[in-house]
């Protein structure tokens, strides 16, 4: 049997003498109305998504669209406008900053609400410590919302021992949260940036896409040669 909501020729006729009740019409809901608008925008624009212009595109393309569309379109823009705002007030730093002493209360401790501080506690003539100010750098321009700083011992912290660096403390809304302290925090030279952007995402200074540790820990790497050594040991045995 034919369906009686298709769209045939046979169908229109039984419709017309009353065999047939009419078609019924599908509710457009908020949802239709949006993806005709993007459609209708999008072929205007040349095919450029409805997302991906400007504020002065969208502005452009205003004349463009009806009353209906225009209600639509004032919500996107004004979706765009808001997140644009958001993402500036996010990324409002992206540089380390040098700070001294004087600077320590306004630029850590009173940093602000929702601010992560990484402060860097440093001598030039440390290699480490030129390894770790170049990683910091690098996190900056990564991840701006958060607020980088550096400092030489001397200025920073009087009598502060050479042993000790370098330091990185970590601190969110005036509290430290971490602090890591001498060369054994980092590892030597072979420290990457990956994981120290991996340390400071495990505090939640940072929100990283790094799926696992750059590197294994040194007791993962024991515990691994130790089972090899087992089976080894096993395999010794049986050939006996």
């Amino acid at each position: 049997m034919e369906d009686p909501n298709a769209d045939t020729q046979w169908n229109d006729i039984l419709r017309q003498k009353g065999i047939l009740p009419p078609k019924e019409e599908k509710e457009i809901t908020e949802d239709d109305v949006i993806s005709m608008v993007e459609k209708t925008i999008e072929e205007k624009s040349h095919g450029k998504a409805f997302d991906d212009m400007t504020l002065d595109e969208l502005n452009e393309k205003e004349d463009d669209i009806d009353e209906e569309e225009e209600r639509i379109f004032e919500a996107y823009r004004r979706q765009r406008m808001a997140e644009m705002r958001e993402a500036s007030m996010k990324a409002k730093y992206g540089c380390v900053k040098e700070i001294s002493k004087v600077d320590y209360v306004t630029e850590v401790n009173q940093a602000g609400e929702g601010v992560w501080v990484v402060l860097h506690v440093y001598k030039n003539d440390i290699p480490l410590c030129k390894l770790i100010n170049q990683h910091i750098m690098n996190l900056a321009g990564k991840f701006p919302e958060v607020k980088f700083l550096r400092s030489v011992s001397s200025v920073c912290i009087p009598n502060y021992p050479d042993k000790n660096l370098p330091t990185i403390f970590v601190y969110y809304e005036g509290d430290m949260k971490k602090q890591f302290i001498g060369p054994h925090e980092f590892g030597g030279m072979n420290f990457t940036q990956d994981e120290l952007e991996w340390n400071l995402s495990k505090i939640g200074a940072v929100k990283t896409e790094l799926e696992e540790p750059p590197k294994k820990s040194i007791s993962d790497v024991m515990d691994r040669a130790m089972k090899e050594s087992a089976i080894d040991d096993c395999d010794d045995d049986n050939d006996w």
